[in-house]
């Protein structure tokens, strides 16, 4: 128990010196040697429980819950200030609603209310305790070099507040720390509002008009799914006189489905899925840290996560069925969408958000099998969707832009980045990298259970592989000679982005290990049967595996083998081949740019299609919890 209690209050506690503290050094520092500890700490957690089954643990609440209790009432105040001073009337009413709701359950029941174990930790605990513990403090550490030259270089015009963002930063792993170990719904709904105002402060770090704007986007959706949680824990409680999440999960359908839907709708939000997702592409205006700290180890994979606790109650069920249409819907939409866009964030954003689609799909069916594939979709999706940001966030530094069109030739001005972010990528889409394996785990699970669910998948995977090849040729391009400007990227950057790359390559080559060591245990745990991977099929993947390695690993010392010679324009080449002039005499560029079929993936139309899909959905969703 102790390792779970060091894991909420270490990284609050280092939050609040970072607050204070003000010489960049020392910051620094203390950030690097937290992001140290908190690392050991989870593989230390890993290695001391992972032979045991669930464990449950009291944990003394009196005190905590009087701080939490006050906490909470402080930052409904602080937000009801924020939603009155920029007139949001969303965001007033929302925390009105969820004050009065609260204050509601506390002077109706807050007495009685007593949790008999209020901490928790399975296998599934543990796995995403890696995922935050190690891709967070990994973040943080490429955070100490990406701010100093955010501020110094790129974005002078902003005030320097790194001192609150670092803090923001560590408080958003507690609180995920706090959301995954929390058995009593009070705390763990206490966390997870707590992500949502961390997301919203980092999302507005810039302070300017749009980034204001879209971190109340975030907000509004997210304070709407609070509601929802909220109201989940006050029905489950008025049912059964419990508050236990072990107890939610063991209960029958009929009793439980109701609290349940409330919960997916506020994991829904979280994970911004259709109708919901527009906050998670509007965070792209945060620092890259950020994006990469929403999309890979803490606010959308929160959504999933609660999700995905209840897939088991999910089984067999309309409702479910209706949250797995969400799912689908979304992975469908946001992989089309993302074949129009040309900003880097924002197509590793629609990739997100269909990635996290398929996730949901899988939960909602419920299976052991989808279970088995939903699990290492997390795993795959958080380390190299923050190893491709943290790539982005750099390029963009170097060559002011993170439109891919600009990312021409970018195997000899930035090869190492180059190489990142070419085993991203294959992370993403090649076989056998992780999230190929996964989709075709989840292929299978849904044949197993509706043939007609594969159709999402089917055509979604499709569209997926065409813009990730489409960039990373962009990057393999030489028009014209160019000079090497990969100098002057600090080693707090060059780290983790290395580390990052040999995670994506490890989870992939020792994904059976992670398997039968963690996944396997909890869907039998869960469901008393698993998925078993055979030694054939562990062999040939391991061997495609060494194969298709040979394509990022191919283009290290690429530019210095790279022979550029003359291209046949139709006229006389002049100014290095990128001109040539015509038989009138006239000059002109030569260009090459990819397509992005607009006419035909239309990101406006196809997202009105699939927002009015999935309200319908929705509705539907909640309606069938209650029949």
């Amino acid at each position: 128990m102790y390792l779970l209690e060091f894991l909420i209050i270490f990284p609050l506690f280092i939050s609040v010196i970072l607050l204070l503290l003000k010489g960049e050094r020392l910051r620094a520092g203390l950030v690097k040697i937290s992001a140290l500890a908190i690392s050991s700490a989870v593989i230390v957690l890993l290695i001391s429980t992972f032979h045991q089954s669930i464990q449950y643990f009291k944990a003394e609440s009196h005190l905590v819950d009087k701080i939490m209790f006050f906490t909470e009432w402080a930052l409904a105040g602080y937000i009801l200030y924020l939603g009155i001073k920029f007139k949001r009337a969303w965001v007033t009413l929302l925390i009105l609603l969820q004050a009065a709701l609260m204050f509601y359950f506390e002077y109706s029941c807050g007495a009685k209310v007593i949790s008999e174990n209020n901490l928790f930790i399975d296998k599934f605990s543990i796995i995403m305790s890696l995922v935050v513990g190690i891709i967070g403090s990994l973040i943080c550490i490429y955070s100490t070099g990406y701010m100093e030259d955010f501020h110094r270089d790129y974005h002078k015009e902003i005030k320097d507040r790194r001192n609150f963002f670092f803090f923001a930063v560590f408080v958003f792993l507690s609180a995920m720390f706090g959301v995954i170990f929390s058995n009593n719904l009070l705390w763990l709904y206490f966390f997870w509002e707590i992500t949502t105002i961390c997301s919203f402060l980092l999302i507005g770090y810039k302070r300017t008009q749009e980034s204001r704007n879209n971190a109340f986007r975030a907000l509004e959706f997210n304070l709407l799914g609070g509601l929802a949680f909220l109201a989940a824990i006050i029905i489950f409680y008025r049912t059964t006189g419990s508050i236990e999440l072990s107890k939610v999960m063991l209960l029958g359908k009929a009793w439980a489905l109701i609290p349940v839907m409330l919960i997916c709708f506020a994991g829904l939000t979280k994970s911004a899925q259709l109708p919901f997702s527009s906050w998670l592409l509007g965070a792209m205006v945060a620092p890259t840290p950020v994006s990469a700290l929403l999309h890979s180890s803490t606010m959308v994979k929160a959504g999933v996560y609660i999700i995905l606790r209840f897939a088991a109650v999910l089984q067999g069920t309309m409702a479910g069925f209706a949250l797995a249409l969400i799912g689908g819907i979304t992975f469908l939409v946001a992989s089309f969408a993302a074949v129009s866009q040309s900003d880097a964030k924002k197509i590793l954003a629609y990739s997100t958000i269909a990635n996290l689609g398929l996730i949901v799909l899988c939960a909602g069916i419920g299976t052991y099998e989808a279970m088995w594939a939903a699990i290492l979709l997390i795993i795959f999706h958080a380390t190299a969707k923050c190893l491709l940001f943290l790539c982005v966030g750099t390029v963009e530094h170097k060559i002011h832009s993170r439109n891919i069109e600009n990312m021409s030739g970018l195997i000899i001005t930035l090869p190492k980045l180059s190489i990142m972010l070419q085993i991203g990528m294959a992370g993403m889409f090649l076989a056998p990298f992780g999230m190929l394996i996964s989709k075709w785990a989840a292929l299978k699970a849904l044949v197993d259970y509706n043939p007609l669910l594969a159709i999402f998948v089917v055509f979604g995977s499709s569209v997926t592989l065409f813009f990730w090849v489409k960039w990373m040729g962009k990057l393999i391009i030489v028009a014209e000679p160019k000079d090497e400007i990969e100098q002057g990227i600090s080693k707090s950057q060059w780290f983790p982005l290395g580390a990052l790359s040999v995670l994506t390559l490890s989870v992939c080559g020792f994904f059976p290990v992670v398997s039968s060591v963690l996944i396997e245990p909890y869907c039998l745990e869960i469901y008393a049967r698993t998925i078993t991977m055979s030694q054939g099929n562990i062999v040939i993947m391991s061997i495609m595996l060494a194969m298709v390695m040979l394509f990022p690993l191919s283009f290290i010392n690429y530019g210095k083998r790279v022979k550029v010679v003359d291209a046949y324009l139709g006229g006389a080449n002049i100014n290095n081949n990128v001109e040539f002039r015509g038989s009138s005499g006239r000059v002109r560029s030569m260009s090459m740019y990819n397509y992005y079929l607009g006419d035909y993936f239309n990101e406006t139309k196809l997202l009105k299609f699939g927002i009015i899909i999935s309200i319908i959905l929705v509705i539907a969703m909640l309606g069938l919890s209650l029949l």
